[in-house]
């Protein structure tokens, strides 16, 4: 038994995650590629090697010829007789073949060539470990800052989080703990690139799948996400339960879980809104929390026209626009958003429209027309918890 060998097999297993079989693969390669640069060829070399105890012979096969005209090749009738008297020509010849006659430039090759094997499964093993990972949250350390891109590191592999990647206004501090998406991972020549992500949208639904186990569990489903990174994400939820309330799961008891993703993202506030096939109650939803009188969709052209009361207006615009934009990229919608003065004014309600709300004593924090009833959450009520 080749003790040494099969002990120093035995450590490169389990630091470096390389089989055993293929560290024996190259070093038979390797013992070929020594005879071909011994004897100027190899293709009549042999080289068997016992998996369990690492032992190797190497022979050299020759056919029995009565003249040699190729000695790497044939070898002649007398001295294969020499060897063993049943010998006849065109038979076949093992003979041998003594590793420690090798030159100094084959057996340095030969080395070259297993080490080079065992780089190339390092990489390997590294690649498929985080190949694995894609489309998933990984937990990195903060390393340094490399002008404006950030070196993470993964554990086995670094990956560089780009300046187009990060949260405007994000600092992070050296040997700090943070989660990123891995948007992809390319194998090249040294070692895998990783590519990760902070401002993704999947990191938010990633977030959530490990916060909220009816997520993770396919009973509630995260339909739809956008997402303004640093400032705002919405996400559409549906539950493939009845008896289970999909936002109130994702919020969790007294905000808990929806408090656990807003801290991860570092304050970034989240609505949480339901999901219906309907695209008018859809919209609705998606502009919590403003307060709806009316929606008019258009499935075919995807637009639609929403009424909002005049108190309302800025709320359902939000800030810069930030509501109604990520409701628009939400649903999928061009929603286009007036007040009651500016429909009345259009047409789009009746010119008595007023009168008639006040009759019906329309208060102001009653359901609007056509609301489903259901309270959708946001972030904003945080605070309320907090209390």
């Amino acid at each position: 038994m080749n003790t040494e060998l099969l002990e120093a097999l035995n450590i490169l297993e389990q630091e470096k995650d390389i089989s055993k079989e293929t560290l024996m693969d190259a070093i038979e390669n390797s013992l070929i590629s020594a005879c071909k640069n011994h004897f100027g060829k190899a293709d009549n070399i042999k080289v068997i090697m016992d998996r369990k105890t690492c032992d190797y012979s190497l022979f050299q096969e020759k056919t029995v010829v009565e003249t040699v005209e190729d000695p790497v090749e044939e070898i002649s009738l007398t001295n294969a007789k020499m060897m063993d008297p049943s010998y006849e020509l065109g038979d076949i010849v093992q003979i041998p073949v003594e590793s420690k006659s090798f030159g100094r430039i084959a057996t340095q090759n030969a080395k070259n060539l297993i080490l080079q094997k065992i780089r190339e499964e390092e990489r390997k093993v590294v690649y498929d470990q985080y190949f694995e990972k894609e489309k998933d949250i990984v937990t990195g350390i903060v390393q340094r800052y490399v002008g404006k891109n950030i070196s993470i590191n993964l554990g086995k592999a670094d990956a560089m989080l780009t300046e187009n990647e990060q949260v405007k206004g994000e600092v992070f501090q050296p040997t700090e703990r943070v989660k990123l998406y891995v948007v992809e991972v390319k194998n090249t020549t040294k070692g895998p690139k990783i590519l990760v992500s902070r401002t993704h949208p999947e990191l938010v639904k990633r977030l959530f799948e490990a916060e909220v186990t009816e997520v993770k569990d396919g009973i509630v489903e995260i339909k739809s996400i956008a997402r303004e990174a640093g400032s705002r994400t919405k996400i559409a939820v549906w539950s493939n339960d009845p008896d289970v309330d999909p936002v109130g799961a994702c919020v969790g008891m007294n905000g808990a879980r929806v408090g656990a993703v807003v801290n991860e993202l570092r304050g970034e506030k989240i609505d949480i809104i339901n999901w219906d096939e309907n695209p008018a109650l859809l919209i609705e939803n998606a502009l919590s929390p403003a307060k709806v009188i009316s929606v008019a969709a258009d499935p075919d052209e995807k637009t639609a026209s929403v009424i909002v009361p005049d108190y309302q207006l800025s709320l359902a615009i939000g800030k810069e626009g930030q509501n109604a934009r990520l409701a628009a990229r939400l649903t999928g919608y061009k929603i286009d958003i007036k007040s009651e003065t500016q429909a009345i004014e259009s047409g789009e309600l009746p010119a008595n429209y007023m009168e008639m709300a006040m009759e019906e004593d329309y208060q102001e924090d009653e359901p609007a027309e056509n609301y489903s009833g259901e309270e959708d959450y946001t972030s904003d009520d945080l605070d309320l918890y907090e209390e």
